[in-house]
């Protein structure tokens, strides 16, 4: 990529902070609607890569965990206008919902909701929304008979296992396993991709990643402050989710709920808030940020969340050629994408379903809401929209 002269590079940056602005306020839909969004905007009409390029880039951020369409979206703005590109491209698109889940928290902790009957809806949306993500998930990650194998070890692991580090533990062993039994399955390749990032910079961006992952529990056991735990907990989740969105759950769920930071219907209506808005669904962190500490915990925690997926990105990119062509990674990977949706049900089941799940008709409503997104395909706002106002007439009807 040829430098760009100021004025030219400023116009570039304006433009990526426009065009994923639009983004961040209208994508619904989860990380596969985000990129047919990217894909008809960027590619279709715009022609900032090729099919082949992008295709690349989608399969790059699969591969790592974090948010995969926030990577995707960083990635196109690193191929536009730099690193600098990258930073825009994440800020347009993730800020419209950061404002609007910590407006959110702010109200429920100044009014006082925690008990009324909308929450009560919004865990209920909660339910059909995940059990939507498990089945769509399951189809695409454990197809067959091994895979479904290491989704049910993931599954009985992590409920029978209730530590702080059983995920991690899960993933890794999960890691192992995929290793073992596709080691020898070969990866598709077709194309080479290019990016403007050096391997000194990703190789100094792979580092830090790698870094904090170790220093920040270190600094968190040999000081007090509130800020160096919350940073550590975000960071470390967002280092650890492979699957997107959904899978981060029950890695926050654990780091924050058993710890008294938040309650769990603060963080179960949260999560159905989340559904609410456009963009990605990691800026859930931003409500929980802003729930234990006001708006500036918010941004802390959405900063902290999504560190790694920048380092994660940036890092990796001048050398996916030849990762993705080694199959011992790709087996590798197989066995850490079966392992999610283990963990991913265990998560359905608890703190999901025990927590919002009370009755007969929260059963019978919760399965309305499922079949308005799989059978009707009504898009999430509409469905979170109705689980608030279901909720409140059940507790009307109690």
């Amino acid at each position: 990529m040829k430098t760009q002269s100021i004025p030219r590079k400023i116009k570039s940056l304006i433009e990526i902070f426009l065009i994923s602005s639009r983004l961040g306020l209208t994508s619904f839909g989860g990380p596969v609607a985000h990129l047919g969004y990217f894909h008809e905007e960027y590619i279709r009409r715009r022609k900032w890569m090729d099919e082949k390029s992008y295709a690349d880039l989608v399969a790059l951020c699969q591969f790592l965990p974090g948010p995969a369409s926030s990577q995707v979206g960083i990635g196109i703005g690193v191929m536009r206008a730099g690193v600098l590109g990258g930073i825009v491209s994440f800020i347009g698109f993730t800020l419209p919902s950061v404002i609007a889940l910590i407006i959110f928290a702010i109200l429920v902790n100044d009014l006082n909701f925690a008990d009324a009957g909308w929450i009560r809806g919004l865990k209920i949306v909660a339910v059909a929304v995940v059990a939507h993500a498990i089945l769509g998930m399951a189809g695409k990650l454990t197809p067959d008979v091994k895979r479904k194998a290491i989704a049910l070890f993931a599954l009985v692991g992590t409920l029978l296992w209730q530590t702080a580090f059983a995920q991690i533990g899960v993933i890794l062993i999960a890691a192992f396993i995929g290793y073992v039994l596709f080691k020898d399955q070969q990866a598709e390749v077709n194309t080479s991709l290019s990016f403007p990032v050096s391997k000194k910079f990703a190789a100094v961006c792979l580092s830090l990643f790698f870094g904090l992952l170790i220093l920040l529990p270190v600094l968190r056991e040999m000081t007090s402050l509130n800020w160096i735990a919350v940073l550590d907990s975000f960071y470390r989740s967002g280092s650890l989710v492979f699957g997107g969105g959904h899978v981060v759950l029950p890695l926050l769920e654990r780091e924050f709920v058993p710890t008294g930071w938040l309650t769990e219907e603060a963080f179960l209506a949260g999560y159905g808030a989340a559904q609410a808005v456009p963009g990605p669904l990691f800026t859930f962190a931003a409500y929980l940020g802003a729930v234990i500490n006001g708006w500036q915990g918010g941004l802390l925690a959405t900063f902290a969340i999504f560190l790694p997926a920048f380092l994660l990105i940036l890092g990796t990119l001048p050398f996916w050629n030849s990762l993705r062509s080694n199959p011992k990674i790709n087996g590798t990977l197989l066995g850490v994408n079966a392992g999610v949706v283990g963990i991913l049900i265990a998560a359905f089941y608890h703190p999901i379903w025990i927590s919002s799940i009370k009755a007969p008709i929260d059963f019978a409503f919760a399965a309305i809401l499922f079949s308005m997104l799989v059978i009707w395909k009504l898009p999430p706002w509409f469905v979170v929209v109705t689980g608030a106002a279901g909720g409140l007439l059940l507790e009307m009807l109690a």
